[in-house]
């Protein structure tokens, strides 16, 4: 059996946390907040399987996604940007 790192729960808590509501999963500050966790989680994997170069190609995928999101949060609404930042730990 496959043991799914990101469930329905750990994404409600964490669209709860960052979104509007519970329901907001499409706010940019949930989207960065879900890449981050997703992020955090394949680093970890790569940590203990460094050859694996399928998870490496997603990893850099992801951190490209959420580098132009959190671009268009910069942009769009600096302070939200910056909080944003301190409250996942991004070093920037």
């Amino acid at each position: 059996m496959i043991h799914m790192y990101l469930t329905t729960e750990i994404k409600k808590q964490i669209v709860t946390e960052h979104g509007k509501s519970e329901f907001d999963s499409g706010s940019t500050d949930a989207q960065v907040a879900l890449f981050t966790y997703r992020i955090n989680h394949l680093t970890s994997h790569l940590k203990a399987n460094h050859k694996d170069l399928v998870t490496q190609r997603s990893l850099v995928r992801l951190v490209g996604k959420r580098r132009k999101l959190l671009n268009y949060l910069k942009n769009k609404d600096i302070e939200r940007y910056r909080t944003l930042l301190k409250k996942l730990g991004i070093r920037k």
